[in-house]
């Protein structure tokens, strides 16, 4: 499986479990090498591949273990898991209660999978795939005064996105993460920034989904969770807020 790996640039500011994190989230979800059952390559191995130290890469498996993408078997090793745990909603969402920091990595992991998502739409959508997103794109556009039904074609845009990707494993794992999504939009929109600004966000996936142009599409979805991360990550006026 190292064929998809390569080792952690220095100086990169990120820390280097974090990067480690990316780079096997990239491989699992991403290079299509990745097979349920299989067996990852020990953590010294791993420390070898990365260039990195053991703790980082104990603490990226260990994120990926929580995200139920990877099994760690005490004494035999860790393997690939197949993600689509009915549990998986409830497990992350008692990991972001922890900490701010647990957010911060699932904001990445929803980054990495949601701009794949993107690029795949584009590349594979249908008439009728675009269809659904332009409902629900023209639906954010007419509840921008009504933040309860902004909130349920803000999922229903993204999951539209998801099905036109015809990934069945990336679109069964973001489905998955309803509950979860849901949270994040509703603290969105409650997030200063403008109804508008985020209209335009989903507006610019939609526009290159319906062109067909993957790299614009990933692009754009980059900077709308980009974009949702420093609202969330924004000061709030109090701890219920969102």
């Amino acid at each position: 499986m190292t064929a998809g790996l390569t080792r952690v640039e220095r100086v990169q500011r990120d820390a280097p479990a974090l990067q480690v994190t990316r780079q096997l989230l990239s491989y699992l979800l991403e290079s299509g090498q990745a097979q349920v059952g299989q067996k990852l390559p020990a953590e010294r191995e791993l420390v070898e591949i990365f260039g990195v130290g053991r703790s980082s890469v104990r603490e990226a498996l260990k994120s990926l273990s929580l995200l139920g993408l990877l099994e760690i078997r005490q004494g035999d090793g860790t393997y690939v898991r197949n993600p689509s745990s009915d549990l998986l909603p409830q497990v992350i969402e008692w990991g972001l209660m922890l900490s701010d920091h647990r957010t911060s990595e699932m904001i990445e992991a929803r980054s990495v999978i949601e701009v794949s998502v993107a690029e795949f739409a584009a590349a594979r959508r249908t008439e009728d795939d675009l269809a659904a997103i332009e409902r629900h794109l023209r639906g954010l556009k007419n509840s921008m005064n009504s933040p309860e039904e902004w909130v349920e074609h803000d999922m229903q845009f993204h999951f539209a996105v998801a099905r036109a990707s015809h990934n069945g494993a990336l679109a069964d794992y973001l489905l998955r993460l309803r509950s979860l999504l849901g949270t994040w939009i509703k603290q969105n929109q409650a997030a200063d920034g403008g109804t508008a600004a985020k209209y335009q966000e989903h507006e610019a996936v939609y526009v290159a989904i319906r062109d067909q142009d993957a790299a614009a599409a990933g692009a754009a979805m980059r900077r709308h969770i980009k974009k949702v991360a420093t609202r969330l990550d924004a000061p709030k006026p109090s701890q219920t807020a969102g």
